[in-house]
């Protein structure tokens, strides 16, 4: 499971890396501790021309749901049954994503102890995961919330030790693929790999990051904080 990542890069960072946009700047915030029900930064398939970097909210709510409190459960998809399941098949043909990443975060378990650590790349580089997006509308209100849900797959060599999945990193070159209105669904499933284990870099973080409304800098230092209870919402 992906419950937690981190975006604080600069705007004009992550548009370079992206050769994307941010149609009003002001809505990006440096996000350390990134977590559900947030609004956070992606880029989805239905751009033409420029890419665009929009805001949708983390935790899937398909358009068919009665009431939106069913995103709070579908924060991540699994790779293996994307194609099988009724709340993902439609999105995996039809509404696939860019997740704005700089590092994610899980959870160890050291003796009695569960030590949150980070994954980044080794370049310190932004990436991005894998991710479906959708469109949902309350039929009495008319109210829209888009939102959307991180791949994942199971861990490389270097996170088995931490956990057994691990967010869908996709490299810049399966970036465009995945966006690509082009290729089947087939072509599209085939690029939801463990990401190469060389890359990346796994370093313990502050158990401050255990309390998602704490979203300060300081949780990137370990000896940060005091043990806290693990709070996903």
């Amino acid at each position: 499971m992906c419950g937690r990542y981190s975006i604080f890069a600069n705007a004009r960072a992550i548009e370079k890396r992206f050769k994307a946009k941010f149609p009003n700047e002001g809505e990006l915030q440096p996000r350390y501790n990134a977590a559900p029900t947030q609004t956070l930064p992606i880029i989805t398939n239905n751009n033409e021309g420029e890419r665009t970097i929009e805001f949708f909210h983390w935790g899937l709510i398909p358009s068919w749901a009665d009431n939106p409190a069913i995103g709070s459960k579908m924060l991540n998809a699994r790779a293996e049954t994307l194609a099988e399941k009724p709340s993902f098949k439609n999105a995996l043909k039809k509404r696939r994503c860019l997740v704005l990443a700089d590092g994610f975060y899980e959870w160890q378990q050291i003796g009695k102890q569960k030590q949150p650590v980070r994954t980044s790349l080794k370049s310190g580089d932004v990436f991005a995961m894998a991710g479906l997006w959708e469109k949902w509308t309350d039929k009495e209100s008319g109210e829209i919330i888009h939102s959307f849900t991180i791949i994942t797959t199971e861990a490389n060599e270097l996170l088995k030790p931490v956990h057994d999945r691990m967010p869908v990193i996709l490299s810049p070159k399966n970036e465009d693929l995945w966006l690509s209105n082009e290729l089947g669904m087939d072509e599209h499933l085939r690029l939801l790999k463990p990401y190469n284990d060389s890359e990346l870099k796994v370093e313990p973080v502050s158990k401050l990051v255990n309390n998602a409304g704490f979203d300060e800098c300081s949780i990137l230092n370990p000896d940060s904080g005091e043990p806290g209870e693990l709070l996903l919402f």
